[in-house]
């Protein structure tokens, strides 16, 4: 009976041991390099204090706007995929023909890479052979034909629309499992009151999803401050700084040897995480006991 209590015992150590070398240990040690010198250019390593945090925040390198991109992709892809989302969610969860297919071929776009996706739309968003731009000119509407990954001042739109598309049909399945959830009597209660459909869905949907969509935030938010595969085979950042976001920052940093500089990007971003998440956590836990 001892050795059977032991067994998860070690079992959660071993887990835990493991969560510190291959996540905690590297964390500390990128921090801890992005306190030198580190590059491809030196043999030595020093120690070099806040410079590599002076010349990020310094107004030539920019890294306020690939703060502000990085944390704009996070808000507005959220609010979109969850919006587009539930709205899919709750179309798809009446009484339709081929109700499974439509919920296929709104989910196969997240199954895709990330690389893939990216290549296809670059083909697709090409300003002139591609196949939006073509359709446009072929019914008559040339002037909404545009550069849609080289002009600075859409380019960053393209980026969103193109990660919204691909990333909805996945928040639109974790919602259809919260609203099959909802027991039908609620709604049939509702009706004999003689409650409309945007009544049922104000009053019982909604807050009976509401668990569900905080679940969907949290993976938006994460994924948005993490991004990189679909702006890196979009644009890779650019025209200019126009779509750069942490990560693609972090890896053209690597991309020239400038290792501590890297490191630096990155570190900061994971204490915004940490901060983000805090505030996320807090304000979760907190509505789970309002709720209690």
């Amino acid at each position: 009976m001892i050795k059977k209590k032991m067994y998860p015992t070690w079992f959660i150590f071993g887990a835990l041991l493991l969560y510190a070398v291959l996540y905690v240990l590297p964390s500390v040690m990128g921090i801890g390099y992005s306190f030198t010198d580190w590059s491809v250019y030196s043999q030595e390593i020093h120690f070099v204090g806040w410079q590599n945090f002076a010349t990020v925040f310094s107004t030539d390198y920019n890294y306020t706007r690939i703060l502000g991109n990085t944390f704009l992709f996070t808000f507005v892809t959220t609010l979109a995929k969850n919006v587009i989302g539930l709205a899919l969610a709750v179309l798809l969860t009446k009484r339709v023909k081929l109700l499974n297919f439509h919920r296929a071929v709104m989910y196969l776009p997240c199954v895709l890479s990330a690389l893939i996706v990216g290549m296809i739309f670059k083909s697709v968003l090409n300003p002139k052979i591609g196949l939006l731009n073509t359709a446009l000119r072929a019914i008559g509407l040339d002037a909404l034909a545009m550069n849609w990954l080289t002009d600075s001042r859409i380019a960053f739109n393209s980026v969103m629309a193109v990660d919204i598309w691909k990333g909805m049909g996945y928040i639109m399945t974790i919602l259809i499992a919260g609203l099959m959830s909802i027991p039908p009597t609620y709604y049939e209660a509702a009706q004999i009151d003689g409650g409309s459909a945007w009544q049922c869905f104000r009053h019982i949907t909604l807050p009976l999803l509401m668990p569900t969509l905080t679940v969907t935030t949290v993976l938006n938010v994460i994924y948005g401050l993490k991004v990189f595969d679909t702006v890196y085979a979009l644009t890779n950042g650019g025209p200019g700084y126009a779509t750069e976001v942490l990560y693609t920052g972090v890896y053209k940093e690597f991309g020239l040897g400038r290792y501590a500089v890297g490191t630096t990007l990155s570190s900061i971003m994971t204490v915004v995480m940490l901060v983000v998440g805090y505030f996320m956590i807090k304000h979760m836990v907190k509505g789970g006991g309002g709720e209690a």
